[in-house]
C-alpha cells in the first residue's frame, strides 16, 4: 500500500533525526563466502565527512602492563570522553581490519529522538567501538562480544549506529541506539548474514523482525559467551524490546517487533538520502529490485527491501570497489541528466543536501560515490591463506569515483609515507599527502566531468586490474614463504604494500599535471597518449569544444535573443 505524498514536515524531521548525514554520511555493502568470486568475505565502508580528512589509521601490536588505562576520544572530534583499562596485548590494526583479519565498518542513522542522542556520563562513542575492538577480537563473533560489553560497562556515547562486522568464514550487522541521557547502555541486535548472501546499510537502521532466544540461533547479552556456538545467528540486548515497552514505542507482540521500525522509524530522508544506495547495489546484483524503486524513492515507504538478498552472480572484489562509485546511473535517479549536472554532465550536487524555492522544499540526491569521501575500502578476508597475507584492505581516499584502491595486507608493519596519520590535514598542505593528490585531480574532473572523468576511469580502471594480478603473485610468494619463514612473509607483503600505495600517488600526481595542462582554459589539448601534439610549426594543437547542442538549446530558451547575432553578420 503507498504512503501519503511526504509533508515539508516529514523532510525536517527527517533532517533532524538523520541529521548526521550532512556531515559524517557512509555507506556499507556485506558480502558473504558464498556470495564472493573465490570464497572471500567483504565489507566496505566509505567514511563520508566534509571535514574528515582521508588517512590510514595504523596501530601495531603491542603488550602494556598490567594497571595501564586507555583514554577514549570520540573519534569525530577528538574530545576526551574517558579511560578504560587496556587488555594486557592488542593486535596490529590496519585501517578498519586487523592481523586476523577481523573489520568492521559503519553508517549513522540516528534514530529517535528521544533516545537517538548522546549520553554525555559515557565513555564509549562509535568510532571508539570500532578502532578499541579491532585491536582486541579475533574473529567477528568476538568483536560482537567485546563491543556489546564495552558499551555495556563504560555507556555508549553516539546516537544510532549500523555497523558491519567480518572476518575470514563470517559477515554480521549489529545495530545499536543509545537510551538517552537518563539510562546507561544502548539497545541492539547482530545478526549473521546467511552464507551466499549480501547485505547493505547506508544511513538508515535495516533490522526489522528476528529471532527470540527461545530459538536455538538467538540468544540475549546476558549468555553473549554462547555467540561462539556457531549455530547462534542472532543476539540482542536482553532489554530490546522492554525498553521500547517501557518508553511507549512499543506495544505489540514479542514476536512481531521491529528493531528498524521502532528505534529509527522510516522517512521519506530515510528512504530517499540512504536506502536508495542500498537499493542501487541490490539492483545490480539481484533480481526483481524494481519493485522498491518507489521505496528508493520516498513514497512507498511500507514497501521495505529485505535485510539481505540472494544475488544472481559472485561478486569480485574489483566488483565491490566499482559498485561503491555508483552514481545511481542509468535509473530515473541519475544526476547526469538533469540541469543540476550542469552542461557537462556532472552527477554530483553541491551541499546542502535539502533547499527551499518560494517556501518549498527540495532535495538533491545523496548516492554511494559522493565528493566528501575521507576514506574508503573494500576488506577482504581469505581463509585459505595465513592471516597477514589472506586479509587484503583495499584502501582509497577521496572520491571513490575518482580514486584508485590500493591493497594493504593485513601484515602491514608501518603505514605508507603518503597515507600516514599526521601527513597533512583538512588544514594543511602536504605535497605528498594522498588525500591532496587525489583531491587535485577530482576536484579538476568535476569542472568538466564529461571530458576528464573518462581520463580518470581509465587509468583507475587498469590499475586495480594490475592490483589484483599483483596481489595473486603476492599471495602464492608469501604463502610459500610463510610455512618456513612467517616473518620474511610479512615483511613481502609489507614492502609490497607501502611500495605500491607510495608508487600510487606519484603516479597520481602525474596525471594531475597532465589533465591539467591538457584541459587549461577551456581548451583541449590534441594528444596521443600523453604526449601533446602539433600543428608543425611548434604550436601545440587545440579544440575548444564549447557546450553540448541540448545545452546551447536550453540556453536560447531561457534567454531568448539576447545573444543573437543579427542575420546580416552571421556571415
Amino acid at each position: 500500500m503507498k504512503t501519503k505524498p511526504f509533508k515539508i514536515a516529514s523532510l525536517l524531521i527527517a533532517s533532524i533525526l538523520f541529521g548526521h548525514i550532512a556531515s559524517h554520511a557512509c555507506t556499507n555493502f556485506l558480502v558473504t563466502r558464498g556470495a564472493s568470486t573465490d570464497g572471500s568475505t567483504m565489507i566496505t565502508y566509505a567514511a563520508d565527512s566534509h571535514s574528515l580528512f582521508g588517512e590510514l589509521y595504523y596501530w601495531p601490536a603491542a603488550d602494556h602492563p598490567e594497571g595501564t588505562m586507555m583514554k577514549i576520544h570520540e573519534w569525530d572530534t577528538g574530545k576526551l570522553l574517558g579511560e578504560i583499562p587496556q587488555v594486557r596485548h592488542t593486535y596490529r590494526v590496519v585501517g578498519n581490519m586487523n592481523e586476523h583479519q577481523v573489520s568492521i565498518g559503519e553508517t549513522t542513522y540516528g534514530g529517535r529522538s528521544e533516545v537517538g542522542v548522546k549520553d554525555t556520563n559515557a565513555i564509549m562513542d562509535y568510532g571508539s567501538l570500532m578502532y578499541v575492538t579491532l585491536q582486541r577480537a579475533k574473529s567477528a563473533r568476538e568483536a560482537i562480544k567485546v563491543m556489546t560489553t564495552l558499551v555495556d560497562k563504560y555507556g555508549y556515547y553516539s546516537t544510532g549506529e549500523s555497523f558491519s562486522i567480518a572476518d575470514p568464514n563470517e559477515v554480521w550487522i549489529l545495530e545499536m541506539i543509545g537510551k538517552g541521557p537518563e539510562d546507561k547502555g544502548a539497545v541492539w541486535v547482530a545478526r549473521k548474514i546467511p552464507n551466499g548472501y549480501v547485505s547493505a546499510h547506508a544511513n538508515q537502521a535495516r533490522i526489522r523482525t528476528f529471532p527470540l532466544a527461545d530459538q536455538e540461533e538467538s540468544i540475549t547479552f546476558s549468555n553473549i559467551n554462547k555467540i561462539f556456538n556457531e549455530e547462534v545467528t542472532t543476539v540482542y540486548a536482553d532489554d530490546v524490546i522492554s525498553f521500547a515497552k517501557e518508553k511507549g514505542f512499543y506495544e505489540g507482540k514479542d514476536e512481531n517487533f521491529s528493531f528498524s521500525d521502532t528505534y529509527a522509524p522510516m522517512t521519506f530522508g530515510g528512504a530517499r538520502f540512504c536506502e536508495a544506495r542500498v537499493w542501487s547495489f541490490f539492483k545490480d546484483i539481484g533480481d526483481n529490485m524494481d519493485q522498491y524503486l518507489e521505496y528508493a524513492k520516498g513514497h512507498d515507504l511500507d514497501n521495505r527491501m529485505p535485510l539481505w538478498i540472494k544475488p544472481n552472480k559472485k561478486i569480485s572484489a574489483r566488483n565491490m570497489m566499482n559498485f561503491m562509485r555508483d552514481h545511481y546511473e542509468n535509473t530515473e535517479l541519475d544526476m547526469r541528466k538533469d540541469f543540476g549536472a550542469g552542461p557537462f554532465e556532472r552527477p554530483y550536487r553541491w551541499r546542502p543536501l535539502t533547499w527551499e524555492v518560494e517556501g518549498k522544499t527540495y532535495c538533491n540526491e545523496r548516492a554511494t560515490a559522493t565528493q566528501q569521501t575521507g576514506f574508503s575500502f573494500v576488506a577482504q578476508a581469505r581463509n585459505w591463506l595465513p592471516d597477514p597475507v589472506g586479509g587484503i584492505l583495499w584502501f582509497s581516499v577521496d572520491d571513490a569515483a575518482s580514486t584508485v584502491y590500493t591493497p594493504l595486507y593485513a601484515g602491514l608493519q608501518k603505514a605508507p609515507e603518503t597515507y600516514k596519520e599526521g601527513n597533512g590535514s583538512m588544514m594543511s598542505w602536504s605535497d605528498n599527502s594522498a588525500f591532496w593528490t587525489f583531491n587535485q585531480v577530482s576536484n579538476l574532473a568535476y569542472t568538466r566531468y564529461d571530458l576528464i572523468h573518462p581520463y580518470i576511469h581509465d587509468l583507475q580502471q587498469e590499475l586495480e586490474k594490475r592490483f589484483v594480478q599483483y596481489t595473486g603473485m603476492i599471495d602464492e610468494k608469501a604463502k610459500a614463504l610463510h610455512k618456513s619463514e612467517p616473518e620474511k612473509a610479512v615483511e613481502l607483503v609489507s614492502d609490497f604494500s607501502v611500495d605500491n600505495a607510495n608508487n600510487l600517488v606519484h603516479k597520481w600526481k602525474r596525471l594531475y599535471q597532465f589533465l591539467f595542462m591538457k584541459f587549461m582554459d577551456g581548451n583541449v589539448k590534441v594528444t596521443e597518449g600523453r604526449d601533446f601534439k602539433t600543428n608543425g610549426t611548434g604550436v601545440v594543437k587545440y579544440k575548444q569544444p564549447g557546450y553540448s547542442k541540448e545545452w546551447y538549446k536550453q540556453l536560447i530558451e531561457e534567454t531568448g535573443d539576447k545573444f543573437k547575432v543579427p542575420e546580416s553578420d552571421e556571415d
